[in-house]
């Protein structure tokens, strides 16, 4: 599935307990060639970045680091899988793993809106 995410807008609709992202938290992705940036807040999180590489299949490997609501810098490792919905907008199922704090492992879905 060739995607470009360039100008979408995504919000979390599921996260593990360990994950900081929420309903209230949104991404706007933008995308040239392969390389994938995010800037991203709301919730538990007062601002983020991501970088990611977007394979030919519209997976994307991510790295992301973010300030929360304490304060805390907090980084991680995402692996992001694409599912095209019958609206037409995408979600993204998403398997990450802190490389800060407790270096524990979640998953996560987030929608396009």
């Amino acid at each position: 599935m060739k995607i470009n995410y360039n100008g979408k807008i995504f919000r979390p609709v599921q996260n593990t307990e360990n994950g900081e992202t929420t309903s209230e938290t949104t991404f706007l992705y933008k995308q040239n060639g392969n390389i994938l940036t995010s800037e991203y807040s709301g919730g538990k999180i007062k601002v983020g970045h991501l970088i990611g590489l977007v394979s030919e299949d519209g997976s994307i490997d991510i790295r992301y680091h973010q300030i929360n609501e304490k304060g805390e810098l907090m980084t991680g490792i995402c692996q992001s899988t694409p599912e095209l919905l019958p609206n037409g907008k995408l979600r993204l199922h998403e398997a990450w793993q802190w490389t800060a704090g407790d270096r524990s492992k979640g998953s996560s879905v987030i929608e396009e809106r």
